[in-house]
């Protein structure tokens, strides 16, 4: 999915993500709730990029991919560590997203639902829909299969980075 890339010169150049994504006409939109990264240890930025990996599998098993993702709002519970640990958000963020970078909101909660999470990621994301019809009521499917290459690579290195991160 391509989005229209929306920047008003008027609120200057964003910096790692853009003020509006307007995607295509006949696209289908996927609302994906709060996912979260706890088991990926206490630490912001490995529970970042799980919780980022989480996204992109929702978005997969929608059919999509990560460049299909037009916004994210992300809720952290310590603004001064998610400040503290830009570098190692970035390499995080860019470990699942690659140079993709949609519409973003960060917000500062006091806790989330999880005691153990310290971030939580919520997105928005426009798949085309491949044959230009909606699927009957109810009906369920899939098209992870189709998923760029690209995506599943991300999400396989983010998985090994977790998985090494809980060996002793």
């Amino acid at each position: 999915m391509t989005f229209e890339i929306r920047n008003p010169e008027a609120l200057g150049r964003p910096r790692g993500w853009n003020n509006g994504m307007l995607g295509p006409e006949g696209g289908r939109v996927l609302f994906v709730a709060g996912q979260i990264g706890a088991t990926a240890g206490a630490r912001l930025a490995p529970q970042f990029g799980a919780a980022l990996a989480n996204v992109a599998r929702v978005v997969e098993e929608a059919g999509g991919s990560v460049a299909d993702i037009g916004r994210l709002t992300i809720y952290v519970t310590d603004m001064g560590a998610y400040r503290e640990s830009l570098a190692e958000i970035g390499a995080e963020y860019r470990a699942v997203f690659g140079k993709h970078f949609p519409a973003m909101a960060l917000v500062g909660a006091t806790e989330l639902v999880d005691p153990c999470a310290v971030v939580e990621i919520e997105a928005t994301a426009v798949i085309a829909d491949e044959k230009g019809e909606q699927p009957a009521d109810g009906a369920e499917t899939s098209r992870s299969a189709k998923v760029i290459p690209e995506t599943r690579a991300r999400l396989r290195r983010a998985a090994r980075r977790s998985t090494a991160r809980d060996e002793p």
